[in-house]
């Protein structure tokens, strides 16, 4: 299978800034290049591989095709599905969250 590109919604995009700016504040610039580089390698594998994900939260959420997977070394999770052209991201969240609550958001559907 042809890798595809992984593409974040506007509402992934403001939880990484966010993340990012939590990151460094909390640790400074080399905490928050850590979390990049975990991101691009959680995305370079759910590019790869788009079934490696759990779909835990599909069947909790009523999302056919929500698949979720954890970033190496911070306690974040990629919520995405697969697509026939793209992997398409939905939210990047911190996984002590209410996951139900914060993926309920009217603009997810």
């Amino acid at each position: 299978m042809t890798p595809r590109p992984v593409i974040p919604r506007e509402l992934a995009g403001k939880d990484i800034d966010e993340a990012i700016a939590h990151y460094e504040a909390e640790g400074g610039s080399e905490l928050a290049q850590r979390f990049i580089d975990a991101l691009q390698q959680g995305f370079q594998r759910i590019r790869r591989s788009p079934g490696v994900g759990s779909p835990r939260y599909a069947y909790e959420l009523g999302l056919e095709g929500l698949r979720v997977w954890p970033l190496r070394r911070f306690p974040m999770l990629i919520f995405y599905q697969e697509r026939p052209d793209t992997i398409d991201v939905w939210r990047i969240l911190h996984a002590q969250r209410d996951i139900p609550s914060w993926m309920a958001e009217p603009e997810l559907r």
